[in-house]
């Protein structure tokens, strides 16, 4: 039997660079999200928006900017996500930057203790606040590890620290490693399928994530648009260019982990709708992507 599919709003730039982000939710829905997954064949609930932010700086903590804040909204995303999962829904998560990464997991451990994350993205996220630059967006796979140097108020989510471990993360398509971050992932072994492994067969590096993902009751999908090159899809926050999959590229890999039995959250983040050239017709055909990925 199909599992009911529960959308859920993080409207947050709290952990990004600038404002943007916190829009993104609101506009998946003006452009039609709801409409679009119903018509797929999914029986969907809209539970609204956990509360939002726009993002500000903030001088008294230089190295870890609006940290309350990215704190409060994952605390309350988490308590929404682990309701939606009592209710056996899968769960779609639109953000937000980030950081709200922190808040999914956190909630679906009050559920799963057998939990693995793919975690898609060109950036692997692994510097902690004090090797950061202040913005705690590429922060949030350092907390999920509880990194030296993380922020208890982030690391401490959950209920059990870490959250995660090194076997339990694996990144998809990821390009744009810090030095400090290679160390890290050669250290703790992290598994990885690179950027350029994925656009040379994206198929088939879905099915390498497939397979590495059975070996847990639950898998989460952490969806950082930035993965998307922005020459070819200007809709992220990050305006890189020749660095991403193309759209065609994404698609075709989320397509194959349709196959995942255990895939409970689908989580989307760097939604800039600001950068978008046709609003209505960028998100028209990222909605058809989600569409696609989430249908079963």
């Amino acid at each position: 039997m199909a599992r009911t599919l529960s959308i859920i709003g993080a409207p947050s730039s709290a952990g990004a660079y600038a404002p943007g982000q916190e829009k993104a939710p609101s506009t998946f829905r003006h452009h039609g999200l709801v409409s679009q997954l119903e018509r797929s064949g999914l029986d969907v609930v809209d539970r609204g928006d956990v509360g939002g932010f726009r993002w500000r700086p903030d001088p008294s903590k230089s190295k870890a900017m609006n940290l309350e804040t990215v704190r409060n909204v994952a605390k309350e995303l988490a308590a929404v996500v682990t309701t939606a999962l009592d209710d056996e829904h899968n769960v779609l998560v639109v953000g937000g930057d980030c950081t709200i990464e922190l808040g999914v997991v956190a909630g679906a451990l009050t559920r799963y203790a057998s939990l693995g994350l793919i975690y898609i993205d060109v950036d692997a996220d692994l510097n902690p606040p004090v090797a950061s630059d202040g913005a705690l967006d590429w922060t949030g796979v350092a907390h999920l590890l509880d990194l030296p140097g993380a922020a208890n108020e982030l690391a401490g989510l959950a209920p059990r620290r870490p959250m995660l471990s090194a076997a339990d993360i694996l990144f998809f398509a990821v390009a744009n490693v810090t030095d400090g971050e290679a160390e890290t992932i050669r250290v703790r072994n992290l598994s990885m399928i690179g950027l350029q492994e994925v656009k040379s067969n994206p198929i088939e590096a879905a099915r390498r994530a497939t397979q590495w993902a059975r070996s847990f009751d639950t898998i989460l999908v952490h969806l950082d648009i930035d993965v998307l090159d922005f020459a070819d899809f200007p809709l992220a926050e990050n305006t890189r260019r020749g660095l991403g999959l193309t759209l065609e590229e994404l698609s075709a890999a989320l397509f194959e982990l349709r196959a995942l039995p255990n895939r409970r959250v689908l989580t989307v983040t760097e939604v800039n709708p600001d950068h978008a050239p046709d609003e209505a017709e960028s998100f028209r055909r990222l909605i058809g992507l989600l569409s696609e990925a989430l249908a079963e």
